[in-house]
């Protein structure tokens, strides 16, 4: 391999580790009591979302701040993880995953976070064709944040 060869290599593969989809990247098992009982394992693979063997696809709309991930995740966020805001193409409220549960109950889901720290993800949907804002105050009086997700590999 020559050198120029070997540092394209290089190059690629640092910006595939260093983009947050690559931590959301692959199979993950649900190991919360709401993760169990409504979504069960999922998975990312490209720009899809994964639930219950439907795929949905979504965009990353950017990364999170270390103080929202903390906001949204009850004080998880740290220095270790990576957060990311998604943007889905809309899971209609009237879509059932297990045990007949719904994502936002009565609304379509367009919107959901992840927090990725070593093997486990927190993952929190939210309805409304506005973007979450991600401030204590924020999530505290939100009506659009339907439910919080832990997941394991």
């Amino acid at each position: 391999m020559t050198r120029s060869m070997l540092l394209s290599v290089s190059l690629i593969l640092g910006m595939m580790c260093s983009s947050g989809m690559a931590q959301e990247k692959g199979i993950w098992r649900a190991s919360s009591t709401t993760a169990k009982s409504i979504t069960g394992d999922l998975a990312f693979w490209n720009e899809k979302l994964v639930i219950n063997f439907t795929p949905f696809v979504f965009a990353q709309i950017r990364t999170l701040e270390g103080p929202e991930v903390t906001a949204l995740f009850n004080g998880e966020g740290g220095a270790d993880g990576v957060g990311n805001l998604y943007r889905l193409n809309t899971i209609p409220a009237a879509k059932a995953f297990l045990h007949k549960n719904t994502l936002c109950g009565h609304d379509d889901t367009q919107w959901f976070a992840t927090y990725v720290v070593g093997k486990s993800m927190q993952l929190a949907f939210f309805s409304g064709a506005k973007m979450p804002v991600f401030t204590p105050e924020a999530i505290a009086d939100s009506t659009n944040l339907c439910g919080t997700f832990s997941y394991v590999r």
